[in-house]
């Protein structure tokens, strides 16, 4: 290097490192937060949006007549969704061109329709709890379709966790039918079909973004736009888009106003979840989401009255040990115990609360008083 030539370096800056991607929450630069107050907001955040969506889902059906009109309430649903990410794209400056094919994108948005529709249509028939415990249990259905289409071999804690699904799942249903005078397996069949489709529609959005590199407001607009009118054309052709219309109109706060509550929760909630992943890991996110639907399940039975027998709890218990055996069955390796990813766990959740060694000024003794 000659004398004549120099080498500028800003300060705080590292050579040869490259800058960390800042990862943004509606506009704010949450990666920049201490990680535990961080873990501490998008947790909060998760229980507060799902917890919303899920009170203003199970108000909404509260009202009486609503109960056939849950293929309209998905509809104005995914009209509420288009708009939101319609927003969010323009707001942040990007451009409106999609990157998906056109044919991908209406694969997603039919099993969007199916995994909305089924769910929101489950509502009107079944308890609200049970809904949230079968639609906890995706495994059972990916499982099955892996095995009799693909012939994919699973290991014995992931055979096991589907057990323990599916044995939750059965107690529980036999429980709420036992309670419940007016049970339908209609709900049943409903809520079913929404697990089918929603065990199908990960992988194909997960792929489709890899491939593509499509940001997930792109996805959210375009796959519920199509959606949008694919269900309007299915309300059409069974006569079923003008007594909605006519049903709504007389309660336009009761559908209209708690939709776009409804909507807006779970439009939020979405993002929330994915940057929760993003900074902090599946299993992380996992953990925050099951307690999130635990509560989620108690708030329904202490708002809305409802018949209620221990034999929710042990049902529900099964439920929750099928769904940890199946992450840490994935996570950890086949010559791993299961005791040893127990205690991974366990740290791993310890490490995201206990404070770090920076952040403990000198002098302050009190961080470790009892």
């Amino acid at each position: 290097m000659s004398k004549s030539s120099s080498v500028s370096v800003t300060l705080g800056e590292t050579v040869g490192q490259p800058k960390k991607n800042v990862v943004e929450l509606f506009g704010f630069p949450v990666s920049r937060l201490p990680p535990t107050p961080q873990f501490i907001f998008l947790s909060t955040a998760v229980f507060i949006f799902y917890i919303a969506y899920g009170y203003m889902l199970e108000l909404i059906f509260t009202l009486e007549g609503m109960q056939p009109h849950g293929w309209y309430l998905t509809l104005v649903q995914f009209a509420f969704y288009t708009i939101f990410a319609l927003l969010q794209i323009i707001l942040s400056g990007s451009a409106l061109t999609r990157k998906i094919p056109l044919k991908t994108y209406v694969i997603i948005a039919i099993l969007t329709v199916g995994t909305m529709g089924f769910s929101n249509s489950s509502v009107g028939y079944l308890n609200y709890p049970t809904q949230v415990i079968f639609k906890s249990c995706k495994l059972i259905p990916v499982m099955i379709g892996s095995i009799l289409i693909l012939g994919k071999r699973y290991s014995i804690l992931e055979v096991v966790a589907c057990l323990c699904m599916s044995s939750g799942l059965i107690w529980f249903t036999l429980a709420d039918s036992t309670l419940q005078p007016d049970f339908s397996f209609t709900g049943v069949m409903l809520v079913s079909l929404a697990l089918i489709c929603d065990a199908i529609i990960g992988n194909v959005q997960e792929g489709a973004i890899r491939k593509y590199s499509e940001s997930t407001a792109h996805v959210v607009l375009y796959s519920y736009s199509i959606g949008f009118f694919l269900i309007l054309i299915g309300l059409l052709l069974i006569d079923q888009l003008v007594p909605a219309v006519s049903f709504a109109s007389q309660f336009p706060w009761e559908v209209y106003g708690r939709a776009v509550v409804l909507s807006a929760a779970g439009f939020c909630g979405v993002q929330v979840v994915l940057t929760l992943v993003t900074l902090h890991g599946a299993l992380v996110a996992v953990t925050v989401t099951t307690f999130r639907k635990a509560l989620t399940i108690c708030l329904s039975f202490l708002l809305f009255r409802k018949p209620f027998t221990v034999q929710y709890v042990w049902g529900g218990l099964l439920v929750v040990a099928g769904i940890y055996l199946n992450i840490y069955g994935k996570k950890s390796k086949s010559s791993t115990p299961f005791l040893v990813s127990i205690q991974q766990m366990y740290m791993q959740i310890q490490q995201q609360l206990a404070p770090k060694i920076s952040q403990i000024h000198k002098g302050d003794s009190s961080t470790f008083n009892v």
